[in-house]
């Protein structure tokens, strides 16, 4: 009787501890550093395009201080990158893309003894971008190279062209609340070209939505 009494105690037992076992939560599924659809949705593929416009309301300065008003505004900004192959690893990480393309437009100057801004080109592309969880992102030119950008500008002399570099590169933050990027005084020096360009200027924007196949990125 005693060990019938134990079988039963066992084999009930048993009976208890495997629908425990089998009701154990799966692991977790990972979740790329960036994903549309929302956070921790779709990760975005390798190759894949990101494109992005100013911030509806704002413009691209360049201004002559960190904190003055003289300088460039541009109303029209645009940039288009590329997913590295295999930059989009596992949150938390840093994903990394190939920033192809930025335009400048719409540009006015208030520079005295400018009439106007001719053109903004943005040379030496593509610039290696990456974009961590915390929402860091950095630009940096290839090596041996400078991030660029000429400035042609209508003058009462004539037309002036001048050329200035980012030589530590550029730094902006990620924000999911709007998906955006955004650039803060990010500052150039002038290296060749007109003193009726700045020594040096100032660049903000904000770039918003930032989209790939027409839906939002999201930083995770």
């Amino acid at each position: 009787m005693r060990i019938r009494s134990l079988l039963t105690l066992t084999a009930a037992a048993a009976a208890f501890a495997l629908p425990v076992a089998a009701a154990a939560p799966a692991a977790a599924a990972d979740v790329a550093v960036l994903t549309t659809g929302g956070l921790g949705g779709t990760a975005v593929a390798d190759g894949a395009t990101i494109n992005a416009s100013l911030a509806s309301g704002t413009t691209a300065t360049l201004y002559s201080t960190a904190t003055g008003t003289s300088g460039i505004t541009c109303a029209a900004s645009t940039f288009g990158a590329t997913v590295a192959t295999g930059g989009n690893p596992t949150a938390p990480g840093t994903a990394t893309e190939s920033l192809d393309t930025q335009t400048f437009g719409s540009c006015t100057s208030n520079v005295v003894g400018v009439l106007g801004v001719t053109s903004i080109t943005v040379n030496n592309l593509g610039y290696t971008t990456t974009v961590s969880s915390d929402g860091a992102v950095a630009v940096t030119p290839a090596s041996g190279s400078a991030i660029q950008t000429t400035v042609v500008l209508r003058t009462l002399l004539g037309s002036v062209s001048c050329v200035y570099q980012a030589a530590g590169g550029l730094a902006g933050t990620a924000s999911n609340d709007d998906n955006s990027i955004a650039f803060s005084n990010q500052q150039f020096t002038r290296t060749s070209g007109s003193s009726l360009c700045p020594a040096s200027g100032f660049w903000t924007a904000k770039y918003s939505p930032v989209t790939t196949g027409g839906e939002a990125v999201y930083v995770n």
